[in-house]
């Protein structure tokens, strides 16, 4: 019971629902590409990080000194359903729509020194 209660915590943060929508998409980002996209400082950014791969959303691997992370590969049914209602919900939103585009934006300017 502790983890289910776990993961709807996890999901009753703004930030990590932003986090969830972009990286549905099965990119791989880093820390920097989040902090772009969310416009919010890397200290934010990678304690909403830590709370996800906690709670089982995501996995991670380093790069130099760089963390990337992504979706979990094998998520159990409760997390499957929960992000499908998710991405249905949220996808579309002003919200998750900008920050889209500031990731975008940021990708296609990343020098490839800059960051990984």
């Amino acid at each position: 019971m502790q983890t289910t209660v776990e993961i709807f915590k996890s999901l009753a943060d703004e930030t990590r629902l932003r986090i969830l929508i972009l990286l549905q998409s099965g990119q791989e980002l880093c820390v920097c590409d989040l902090m772009q996209a969310l416009d919010m400082p890397q200290s934010t950014v990678s304690r909403h990080l830590a709370t996800l791969k906690r709670c089982g959303w995501l996995q991670d691997r380093r790069g130099g000194v760089w963390m990337y992370y992504r979706l979990q590969q094998e998520m159990d049914g409760l997390h499957q359903a929960q992000l499908a209602l998710l991405i249905q919900r949220f996808v579309g939103g002003a919200v998750c729509r900008a920050d889209r585009e500031r990731l975008e934006t940021y990708l296609r300017g990343k020098e490839t020194a800059a960051c990984g």
